[in-house]
């Protein structure tokens, strides 16, 4: 069994503040709310791997619903909340389905999606996936009963949705993943590998993608926004600062005990273009 293609769309662009990107001294909540600086759109990208048991996702994306429907982010002053921290732009042919028609797939094939966390722009795509299994770590799935998830980035009521299947990956030692400690092995083949790297959300996790006669993948979620900063050891600004530093060095040790990885964050505007050149396929810019 093994994987035959990997490939990534896009469901959009998202703005966000410099601050998200690299890690500042001010204070989340402080930056989001008073930065009148944005980034350069970037995309929001769902990683799709083709496999011999399956299609498999990881992550999402945005819905577009989003940027249509006024009654989508809550009001009062997380709904500000929400407004400050990204801007975004979706078109009609960017959800999930249309994303994946124009790639040559119905999304009743997929079988798994793996979401790497519970943030609004990695579950996007959850109301057009409620017949494939979701992949989802127990700790990240646990902070949904935590008090006032909304303030969070967790939008319980487009998660929690009617008919939704999720899964727990069940973390044990895994053959071949060093440093990582233990792993899921998805199939039970080692070549999808899920290994968890909090520290952006509490049960955040990434994907070891291995294929055969070529270099592996690691797509990491939003650890970093920018792989070149991930590779200097620059962290994220959105997150909790140790477990961000300690996931950060643990890939990083990864990429030094295999040279040839590729690294793919879900918002990098080179991930395209990494992956076209470790030999996927980019479909991701419009």
């Amino acid at each position: 069994m093994t994987v035959k293609n990997v490939s990534v769309v896009s469901t959009g662009a998202v703005s966000i503040h410099p601050e998200h990107v690299l890690r500042s001294r001010k204070p989340l909540h402080w930056w989001v709310m008073t930065s009148r600086r944005w980034t350069a759109p970037r995309p929001i990208n769902v990683y799709v791997i083709e496999h011999d048991n399956g299609l498999v996702l990881f992550d999402t994306g945005q819905d577009r619903r989003s940027v249509t429907d006024p009654r989508y982010f809550p009001g009062g002053p997380a709904g500000l909340f929400y407004r400050r921290l990204a801007r975004f732009e979706i078109a009609a042919d960017q959800t999930l389905t249309a994303r994946l028609a124009a790639q040559g797939h119905d999304i009743a094939e997929v079988r798994i999606a793996i979401v790497s966390h519970l943030h609004q722009d990695h579950v996007g795509g959850l109301r057009e996936l409620t017949h494939a299994e979701i992949m989802v770590s127990a700790q990240e799935w646990a902070t949904l009963r935590e008090p006032r998830p909304e303030l969070r980035g967790l939008l319980r009521d487009h998660i929690e949705l009617p008919g939704l299947r999720p899964r727990h990956p069940a973390f044990r030692p895994v053959p071949g993943i060093a440093p990582f400690t233990e792993g899921h092995d998805l199939f039970g083949d080692g070549s999808l590998v899920l290994v968890p790297t909090p520290g952006h959300t509490p049960g955040s996790m990434s994907l070891l993608v291995r294929r055969p006669g070529r270099d592996p993948l690691l797509m990491v979620g939003d650890l970093t926004y920018d792989d070149r900063l991930l590779r200097e050891g620059r962290l994220a600004g959105v997150g909790e600062k140790e477990g961000l530093r300690a996931s950060t060095e643990l890939v990083n040790e990864f990429r030094r005990r295999n040279p040839g990885v590729t690294v793919l964050a879900a918002h990098d505007p080179g991930a395209a273009a990494a992956l076209a050149a470790a030999g996927g396929v980019a479909h991701a810019a419009r």
